[in-house]
C-alpha cells in the first residue's frame, strides 16, 4: 500500500472528489482521536510531574497544556497561579481585585475602615457607618448603645427606650405593666392578674370558680374543671348519664357507642 489509503468507493468518482472524501475522514479521524498530549497520556515534555495517581501526566503549577507542551501562564504582580485547567489559570491576592482580566489592582480601603477576612471588601470600623466609600462616625443619642450591625444606624436604644427619629425616648409603661424586650411588637405588657384596656393595665374581674389564664384572646380567666363560662361568671356543668367531660373540662361529650339526642345521650342503635 505504500503508506497510502486506496480508494474503494465507485469508480465514477473524479480526483477531486476523491481528495474531498478522504479530507472528511481525516478531519473526523482527528476528532475523534485527539493528540495524547492533551489529555496527558503522552511523553511528559518539561515543566511537567508525573501524576500521583493512575497514569500520565500534568502541567506544574503556573504551567498549563499546549499543544505537546506545558507552557508558562501569564501571571500579573499581585496574584497567584490557581492550578485549574479552566479559565485564566490565576487568581488575585487578598486585598487585590481583578481589573479588565489582566491585573490585580488593591482594594481601595477607607480611613477608619478594614479590609474583611474574605479580602474582598472592606467595612467601618466600629463606632463608623459607611456613606458611599467613606466611613463617617456615627453619632450615637442618648440612651443608645453601639452595635455591630455595619447596616442601618449602628446604634440601637437602651432598655426603657425606643428610636424615634433621631433620639431614644422613654417608654411609657402603665401602672401594673412591665417591658417585654421585644424588638418588633408590643413594648409593654400587662402583669399576671391585670388586662390592657386603652392603654392601662385595669386588674381581671375573677369570678368564683375560676383562675388567671394569660390567653391574649380571652378575658384573662379560665373556669375549673366542671364548670363552663356563661357571660362573666363560671356555672357549674349538668352532666348527664353516660356522659364525660372533654379534655378541657369545660365541656362534655357522650361515652362510647352512645349518641346525643334532645341533651341526653342514648345507645345508639
Amino acid at each position: 500500500m505504500n503508506g497510502f489509503i486506496s480508494w474503494t468507493g465507485p469508480k465514477s468518482l473524479s480526483r477531486d472528489h476523491r481528495l474531498a472524501v478522504f479530507g472528511m475522514v481525516g478531519l473526523i479521524a482527528f476528532l475523534a482521536f485527539p493528540v495524547l498530549a492533551q489529555d496527558g497520556t503522552g511523553p511528559m515534555p518539561e515543566n511537567a510531574e508525573a501524576r500521583s495517581y493512575g497514569g500520565g501526566w500534568d502541567c506544574t503549577l503556573g504551567y498549563r497544556v499546549d499543544s505537546e507542551k506545558c507552557v508558562a501562564i501569564d501571571i500579573p504582580d499581585n496574584a497567584y497561579a490557581t492550578g485549574r485547567s479552566y479559565g485564566s489559570g490565576w487568581a488575585c491576592n487578598r486585598g487585590y481585585e481583578e481589573v479588565g482580566g489582566a491585573s490585580c489592582e488593591a482594594i481601595p480601603v477607607p480611613e477608619n475602615a478594614f479590609l474583611q477576612s474574605l479580602g474582598y471588601d472592606w467595612q467601618c470600623d466600629r463606632g463608623y457607618r459607611q456613606d458611599r466609600k467613606t466611613c463617617v462616625p456615627i453619632v450615637l443619642p442618648e440612651n443608645a448603645y453601639l452595635t455591630n450591625d455595619p447596616s442601618g444606624s449602628g446604634w440601637e436604644c437602651e432598655r426603657g427606650f425606643t428610636a424615634l427619629t433621631d433620639a431614644c425616648v422613654p417608654i411609657a409603661v402603665p401602672e401594673n405593666g412591665y417591658l417585654t424586650n421585644a424588638d418588633y411588637g408590643a413594648e409593654w405588657a400587662c402583669e399576671r392578674g391585670f388586662f390592657e384596656i386603652e392603654g392601662r393595665c385595669d386588674p381581671v374581674a375573677l369570678p368564683a370558680n375560676a383562675f388567671l389564664d394569660q390567653d391574649a384572646y380571652g378575658p384573662g380567666w379560665r373556669c375549673e374543671r366542671g364548670f363552663e363560662a356563661v357571660d362573666d361568671t363560671c356555672v357549674a356543668i349538668d352532666l348527664p348519664a353516660n356522659a364525660h367531660l372533654d379534655r378541657s373540662g369545660n365541656r362534655w361529650r357522650c361515652d362510647r357507642s352512645f349518641q346525643l339526642s334532645d341533651g341526653e345521650c342514648l345507645l345508639g342503635r
